[in-house]
């Protein structure tokens, strides 16, 4: 257990990214209450996660960790959920067949509520009210009244956190996920598109290795690994008084977990070594994420390890890379460098969204060249360190939204009106982000490709 430490030891702490709360005790009370809930996750399947992600860090696994920007509860039903589910799958089935390596799939999903802001004030016109900060802290309509933080929110959240993991426990081991049902994954607008038909023959050869073999014998019937498949779930934790009203102590180990997702990360502008964020995360025993933007420092990345990690587990620390298109190769090489000096073992991951957000038309999007373009010059860094580049994360949905820019069914500037949904953040479609799993399964089988001609001499 981590010295000095209890689930509230954070409040002791400076801190970043705070609403402002204009009713404590109401706060206090939310809190309370939601300390009585059942868990939403356990800690066996964090265990599970965390030994996943320990095969990310020595090369033999990788992991895809996507889902909304910000999850709203206006939006929550079973056909959205349904259609993320498909199209997350079919980036996994693309990634694992043209990789040859296992995927390890973690949704930004069933907790994903709050958001880090800027400013602390939005202007329209001559009012100025403070920023949404995400559904679980305020609400998105530009009034007075729905800007006030409120505490009751946090219940709503954690109700729809429940009820969102119950139908995807569902889909990954109820049959939905079946290998058998590689071709009904494709949705509807997908179809049409140089995407979909890629998909198409990749999937068409999937079903023949099955027919294959299920003709010696080999069945989603006698093989669950066919059949069902591991789907954790992820979100920044900002609030804090919900993750410690939501974290308990495990009754096979006596640790302490966070149960209200199976994997939680520090954000960029939440990082600071002795401040409230940190301060928490050194005390669970979840697998946990630390997003490294280009302000991150290497003497300042191994001060953190060490507090977020200091029994150097492989799996226990994920390291999020968030540059921007233009900054990444002047930043990420010397966080390897100084990581592989001090014999760190983590989790690399490429975040090809967060720095790469531009306006355009009064829109904030992202252009698709520039993500591809951040995903490249990981890989190639990566390969050139000797280091293994083990994960992408991405916001995406599985949706006909317009939000970011390009891509082969080119979304333009003017498109961006048509279907821009997003309650924060724009996010990859899923003809987007099929394209960009097509784009790293061909880079991760360049990579062993060459890495086999090493071997072979």
């Amino acid at each position: 257990m981590a010295q000095n430490w209890t689930p509230n030891s954070w409040r002791n702490k400076p801190i970043q990214q705070v609403p402002a709360y204009p009713d404590q005790a109401a706060l206090a009370a939310t809190e309370a209450q939601l300390a009585k809930f059942p868990p939403l996750v356990f800690a066996g399947e964090a265990r599970r996660l965390k030994a996943q992600l320990a095969k990310v860090a020595e090369g033999d696994a990788f992991l895809l960790q996507g889902g909304d920007c910000a999850e709203s509860f206006a939006e929550h039903g079973a056909d959205n959920i349904r259609d993320f589910f498909r199209s997350f799958l079919q980036m996994a089935v693309v990634l694992t067949y043209g990789a040859q390596l296992p995927v390890v799939k973690v949704g930004r999903i069933a907790g994903q509520f709050a958001k880090p802001r800027s400013s602390n004030f939005e202007k329209q016109g001559d009012l100025e009210l403070p920023s949404y900060r995400g559904d679980i802290i305020n609400g998105i309509d530009f009034t007075p009244e729905s800007r006030i933080p409120a505490p009751e929110r946090q219940l709503d959240a954690y109700r729809q956190s429940a009820a969102t993991l119950n139908l995807l426990r569902a889909f990954a081991m109820g049959g939905y996920a079946n290998l058998e049902n590689v071709h009904k994954w494709m949705l509807g607008f997908v179809k049409d598109s140089p995407q979909g038909e890629r998909y198409k023959k990749l999937a068409d050869r999937i079903s023949e290795t099955m027919d294959f073999m299920r003709a010696i014998g080999i069945t989603a019937d006698n093989q669950p690994s066919l059949r069902e498949t591991d789907f954790f779930t992820s979100h920044e934790a900002l609030l804090l008084g919900y993750e410690e009203a939501l974290t308990r102590v495990d009754s096979t180990s006596g640790d302490w977990y966070a149960t209200s997702g199976h994997m939680l990360w520090i954000g960029d502008r939440t990082r600071q070594l002795d401040h409230a964020h940190v301060e928490y995360f050194r005390g669970i025993k979840n697998p946990i994420g630390l997003k490294c933007g280009p302000s991150l420092q290497p003497d300042n990345l191994i001060e953190l390890i060490d507090a977020l990690n200091p029994q150097n587990e492989a799996g226990r620390l994920t390291l999020i890379c968030r540059f921007g298109y233009d900054k990444v190769a002047d930043s990420l090489p010397k966080l390897i460098r100084a990581v592989e000096r001090e014999g760190k073992k983590v989790v690399w991951s490429c975040d090809p969204m967060h720095g790469n957000t531009i306006t355009l038309n009064n829109y904030k999007t992202r252009p698709f060249d520039r993500i591809l373009s951040e995903v490249e010059s990981f890989f190639q860094i990566h390969r050139a360190e000797g280091t293994h580049p083990g994960g992408i994360h991405v916001e995406m949905t599985g949706k006909d939204v317009t939000e970011c820019t390009g891509g082969a069914r080119a979304v333009t500037g003017a498109d961006l009106q048509d279907r821009y949904h997003t309650h924060c953040d724009p996010r990859l479609n899923a003809d987007q982000a099929l394209e960009l799993a097509f784009l790293l399964a061909e880079r991760m089988k360049t990579g062993r490709d060459e890495k086999r001609m090493v071997v072979n001499g």
